[in-house]
Protein backbone atom coordinates (compact mmCIF):
# COMPACT_ATOMS: atom_id res chain seq x y z
CA UNK A 1 0.00 0.00 0.00
CA UNK A 2 1.35 3.62 -1.05
CA UNK A 3 1.85 6.01 1.37
CA UNK A 4 -1.66 8.21 2.45
CA UNK A 5 -1.68 11.90 0.67
CA UNK A 6 -3.49 14.49 2.76
CA UNK A 7 -5.69 17.28 1.63
CA UNK A 8 -5.63 19.55 5.14
CA UNK A 9 -8.65 21.84 5.90
CA UNK A 10 -8.66 25.76 6.50
CA UNK A 11 -8.57 25.28 10.16
CA UNK A 12 -5.15 22.72 10.42
CA UNK A 13 -2.85 25.34 11.42
CA UNK A 14 -0.21 26.05 8.77
CA UNK A 15 2.62 24.81 10.59
CA UNK A 16 1.34 21.15 10.79
CA UNK A 17 1.29 21.54 6.75
CA UNK A 18 4.42 22.70 6.79
CA UNK A 19 5.84 19.84 9.15
CA UNK A 20 3.72 16.97 7.11
CA UNK A 21 5.22 18.14 4.16
CA UNK A 22 9.26 18.35 5.50
CA UNK A 23 8.55 15.34 6.77
CA UNK A 24 7.81 13.97 3.58
CA UNK A 25 3.94 13.71 3.49
CA UNK A 26 2.46 14.94 0.03
CA UNK A 27 -0.13 17.06 1.40
CA UNK A 28 -2.70 20.11 -0.38
CA UNK A 29 -3.54 22.89 1.72
CA UNK A 30 -7.28 24.26 1.13
CA UNK A 31 -6.27 27.71 2.48
CA UNK A 32 -3.61 28.01 -0.38
CA UNK A 33 -5.12 26.88 -3.55
CA UNK A 34 -9.06 27.72 -2.67
CA UNK A 35 -9.46 29.58 0.73
CA UNK A 36 -13.27 29.80 1.82
CA UNK A 37 -14.52 26.63 -0.37
CA UNK A 38 -17.41 24.79 1.44
CA UNK A 39 -17.26 21.74 2.78
CA UNK A 40 -19.02 19.74 -0.27
CA UNK A 41 -15.75 20.90 -2.18
CA UNK A 42 -13.58 19.92 0.05
CA UNK A 43 -14.43 16.46 0.13
CA UNK A 44 -14.46 16.02 -3.50
CA UNK A 45 -11.27 17.73 -4.19
CA UNK A 46 -10.37 14.91 -1.62
CA UNK A 47 -12.22 12.22 -3.87
CA UNK A 48 -11.01 13.54 -7.18
CA UNK A 49 -7.56 12.97 -5.69
CA UNK A 50 -8.09 10.49 -3.24
CA UNK A 51 -6.58 12.21 -0.17
CA UNK A 52 -7.29 11.86 3.27
CA UNK A 53 -8.74 14.89 4.52
CA UNK A 54 -7.23 16.36 7.67
CA UNK A 55 -9.50 18.54 9.48
CA UNK A 56 -11.12 19.90 12.99
CA UNK A 57 -14.16 20.36 11.74
CA UNK A 58 -17.10 18.04 13.26
CA UNK A 59 -19.24 18.91 10.33
CA UNK A 60 -17.66 16.55 8.08
CA UNK A 61 -18.53 13.76 10.31
CA UNK A 62 -21.62 14.55 9.67
CA UNK A 63 -21.01 14.69 5.90
CA UNK A 64 -19.90 11.37 6.19
CA UNK A 65 -22.26 9.48 8.02
CA UNK A 66 -25.50 10.93 8.26
CA UNK A 67 -25.45 12.01 4.31
CA UNK A 68 -22.89 9.42 3.74
CA UNK A 69 -20.82 11.47 1.55
CA UNK A 70 -18.59 9.56 -0.20
CA UNK A 71 -14.63 10.13 0.65
CA UNK A 72 -11.06 8.63 0.71
CA UNK A 73 -10.85 9.09 4.50
CA UNK A 74 -11.18 11.83 7.33
CA UNK A 75 -8.52 11.81 9.76
CA UNK A 76 -9.87 14.67 12.29
CA UNK A 77 -7.81 16.21 14.91
CA UNK A 78 -9.95 16.94 18.36
CA UNK A 79 -7.48 17.80 20.26
CA UNK A 80 -7.62 20.77 23.06
CA UNK A 81 -5.49 24.25 22.56
CA UNK A 82 -1.99 24.14 23.51
CA UNK A 83 0.56 24.96 20.70
CA UNK A 84 0.93 23.80 17.10
CA UNK A 85 3.96 21.71 18.04
CA UNK A 86 1.92 19.52 21.08
CA UNK A 87 -0.72 18.72 17.67
CA UNK A 88 2.23 18.12 15.24
CA UNK A 89 3.63 15.82 17.80
CA UNK A 90 0.22 13.79 18.52
CA UNK A 91 -0.54 13.73 14.48
CA UNK A 92 3.18 12.36 13.77
CA UNK A 93 2.83 9.61 16.71
CA UNK A 94 -0.92 8.89 15.11
CA UNK A 95 0.92 8.46 11.71
CA UNK A 96 3.01 6.18 12.53
CA UNK A 97 0.75 3.55 13.67
CA UNK A 98 -2.42 4.14 11.26
CA UNK A 99 -0.87 5.70 8.64
CA UNK A 100 -1.75 1.97 6.58
CA UNK A 101 -5.20 2.15 8.00
CA UNK A 102 -6.49 5.70 7.20
CA UNK A 103 -7.91 5.33 3.70
CA UNK A 104 -11.66 4.21 3.43
CA UNK A 105 -11.88 5.43 7.81
CA UNK A 106 -13.01 7.98 9.21
CA UNK A 107 -10.23 8.60 11.83
CA UNK A 108 -10.45 10.89 14.85
CA UNK A 109 -7.07 11.85 17.17
CA UNK A 110 -7.90 12.52 20.91
CA UNK A 111 -5.13 13.52 23.36
CA UNK A 112 -5.41 10.08 24.87
CA UNK A 113 -7.22 7.62 22.07
CA UNK A 114 -7.70 7.50 18.50
CA UNK A 115 -10.94 6.27 16.93
CA UNK A 116 -11.00 4.17 13.72
CA UNK A 117 -14.17 4.04 12.21
CA UNK A 118 -14.87 2.55 8.11
CA UNK A 119 -16.55 4.94 6.06
CA UNK A 120 -20.19 3.90 6.01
Amino acid sequence: MSKPRFLADENIAAPIVEALRTAGWDTEYVTETMPGINDDAVLQWARTENRILLTEDKDFGELAFRLKRDNPGVLMLRLPGGHWAQHWARLRAVLDQYACRLEGRFVVVQTEKVRVRPNV
